[in-house]
């Protein structure tokens, strides 16, 4: 694993077309924004994993 230090307005690339900015910071939490081209699927870890789960159990449509 990767651990990078930044500060608010900071960012990291991944891979020239996925950009990820510092957009806050209040207290312990950190708000990143996240630049990606759209087919690019960008989701909160609790999203990719309940459709991750839905797709392994079969059913089609999953609302994120």
């Amino acid at each position: 694993m990767l651990v990078l230090s930044r500060k608010k307005n900071e960012s990291i690339v991944i891979n020239n077309d996925i950009k990820i900015v510092v957009v806050e910071i209040r207290g312990d939490k950190v708000r990143l924004g996240v630049e990606a081209p759209r087919e690019v699927p960008v989701h909160r870890r609790e999203v990719y994993e309940a459709i991750q789960k839905s797709l392994e159990s079969g059913d089609a449509a999953v609302d994120a």
